[in-house]
């Protein structure tokens, strides 16, 4: 079965690259994650915002443990369709990269 779909709102490189980080673990720290790609807030809120829109991402705010004011940690997910959207790109990424016998 092949299930490969090339998906425009992944492909962005830098939404690529947010979906390739949070593919590979349950949960992330906005914080992390922006340190991570070497981004703005504003980037990085931009880009998450596309791929919330799309039902790729969720987020959820939690109290920060370590803080004395009222901030709170953003959590960055891939939902289940955001999760076979990615699997599905890189198939399709594959694809194009493999060459045909």
């Amino acid at each position: 079965m092949n299930d490969a779909r090339f998906d425009e709102t992944i492909h962005a490189p830098l939404r690529l690259r947010i979906c390739g980080l949070l593919r590979q673990v349950d949960s992330l720290d906005f914080a992390v994650l922006r340190d991570t790609l070497e981004v703005s807030d504003a980037t990085l809120s931009k880009h998450v915002k596309t791929l919330t829109v799309a039902g790729y991402v969720s987020s959820r705010k939690t109290a920060s443990a370590g803080r004395g004011d009222a901030r709170r940690v953003m959590w960055l997910s891939l939902t289940r369709d955001g999760q076979a959207a990615f699997d599905a790109h890189v198939r399709a990424l594959q694809e194009i990269a493999s060459p045909r016998r």
